[in-house]
């Protein structure tokens, strides 16, 4: 979808089909005002009979109206206007994405942008509605023998807005679109399977990354993190046929002296919880368990589009979790890059395992801030469901900043404790920590385990188990949180 900003009056516009606001009892937004007196009242009248419901997200298309040079016009209801939220404009926004989805239009004037929201702008509003639209278009068809063409679907779509600095209104729109191609990157590694999708193949993806835009890669091997003691790391890849790999991307787009945020995303392509097996049923589903590293690679795919001027370092540990004649076995002990001793209680708990090396390598960047990402705990889901990202923070400013990130990105988190009281609760009698916690606060607990690594830094962690796929009918990965990183990012940005 290839999308173009300009000024027009939307009865006058000549493309397959306008798209308007309306409000819930019969009011209009600017556009579709327009668009009625036109057409001397006939969508005030549709509107009347209650053909529209008033429902955010309710839409209903028009064809052929008298004195609009569109054959078509969609109305997407917003709602009742003193109610209208981020959450009405964006459902907003995605009924009409679904709807031209299925259009033979072939390209549309999009006009719901004027809809006003408290506190929000214009390139707001703009940037939001690209990266939805954007992203309604993503297609999970790599791997099919047959893939779907249909001539369906907006080709094009012009952004009308009335009198605005469009140079400043195109960089929004170009942020949207941005986000929306991170998104997508960060969607296929999520649902390619680990017969494909391998430590290697992250690898090969970072480097790819790297030779399109302006961004330095580098890959460890399995020799190279043994030099450099990451033995906590190597525990967990020891029952794999797949080597491991470590993945580190240098993005500078801001200045030499400014020092770098640091992304760290946990890798397992695929997790079958080791000697401490997992279940069978819904194990394919381990296939996502790299979605940390998967929000990394599409965050920096996003920044660098958009040529964010911030250093960013990203960090990825990449392994799978099997079990094997080699493989870590309960009650072991291991030495971190750190030089900490972790008793491996539990297997399945790798994650942090692979994550405490990957933050101690973040020391020598002496970094601004750092913040993880991984698919962690099953106990996230339990307290937050599958909408809520849960954040941990050993800084309460660095945690702020990335709750105001998710909600102006619309991919929310929520903070959880990490209170000096739940530490006593990772003892071990035989090493430094375990890598469990006694019974109960799990997710807090595997955050008071990454914490024992961070003190060198200002860090944050997002557990991710909950939001960063589906299962069901839409099973799939959503691609978060790279709106939310990469929100973060641009604020830390200055922009």
């Amino acid at each position: 979808m290839e999308f173009t900003i300009k000024a027009g009056s939307p009865e006058k516009l000549k493309s397959g089909c306008v798209v308007a606001g309306t409000y819930a009892n019969g009011d209009l937004t600017a556009a579709a005002r327009a668009l009625d007196k036109a057409c001397d009242g006939a969508i005030a009248a549709v509107l009347a009979r209650g053909d529209l419901d008033d429902k955010p997200g309710s839409t209903l298309m028009l064809h052929d109206l008298a004195g609009i040079a569109a054959p078509r016009v969609l109305l997407v209801s917003l709602g009742k206007a003193d109610e209208l939220t981020d959450k009405t404009y964006r459902d907003a926004i995605a009924a009409a994405a679904r709807q031209l989805s299925g259009s033979v239009a072939g390209d549309a004037s999009f006009c719901l942008a004027d809809a006003e929201l408290p506190h929000r702008d214009l390139a707001w509003r703009l940037a939001q509605a690209a990266q939805i639209l954007r992203d309604s278009t993503y297609r999970c068809d790599e791997l099919k023998s047959k893939k779907e063409e249909s001539r369906k679907g907006i080709k094009k779509l012009v952004f009308i807005v009335k009198g605005k600095d469009s140079e400043s209104l195109e960089a929004a729109v170009l942020r949207g679109e941005a986000i929306a191609e991170g998104v997508a990157l960060a969607k296929t590694l999520g649902n390619l399977p680990a017969n494909v999708c391998t430590p290697g193949y992250l690898a090969t993806t970072a480097k790819k990354l790297a030779k399109d835009h302006k961004i330095k890669v580098e890959v460890l091997e399995r020799d190279d993190m043994e030099k450099l003691g990451m033995g906590s790391l190597l525990s967990v890849a020891r029952g794999s046929h797949e080597p491991p790999k470590f993945i580190i991307l240098n993005y500078k787009g801001g200045k030499a002296k400014d020092k770098p945020v640091v992304l760290v995303g946990k890798g397992v392509t695929f997790d079958t919880g080791g000697i401490s097996l997992k279940p069978g049923e819904g194990m394919d589903e381990m296939k996502y368990d790299m979605c940390g590293a998967a929000s990394v690679l599409g965050t920096f795919k996003a920044i660098a589009r958009m040529e964010l001027p911030i250093n960013v370092i990203g960090l990825i540990p990449a392994t799978e979790n099997m079990p094997g004649g080699s493989a870590t076995k309960p009650g072991d002990i291991v030495t971190s890059m750190s030089g900490q001793t972790i008793e491996v209680l539990n297997t399945d708990a790798e994650g942090r395992l692979i994550l405490c090396d990957a933050l101690t390598y973040a020391e020598r960047f002496e970094p601004a801030a750092v913040v993880d990402v991984a698919t962690l705990t099953g106990a996230c889901i339990i307290a937050l469901g599958n909408f809520t990202s849960g954040l941990l923070a050993n800084d309460d400013e660095l945690a702020a900043e990335l709750l105001a990130s998710g909600q102006t990105a619309g991919d929310k988190a929520w903070q959880l404790p990490l209170w000096d009281e739940y530490q006593d609760m990772l003892k071990s009698n035989f090493a430094d920590i375990p890598n469990i916690g006694s019974k109960g606060a799990g997710t807090i607990t595997a955050a008071c385990f990454l914490a024992r690594f961070t003190k060198a830094y200002k860090w944050a962690h997002l557990d991710i188990a909950g939001t960063a796929w589906k299962s069901g009918a839409d099973k799939g990965a959503t691609g978060r949180p790279v709106p939310l990183l990469t929100q973060f990012l641009i604020g830390r940005a200055g922009q």
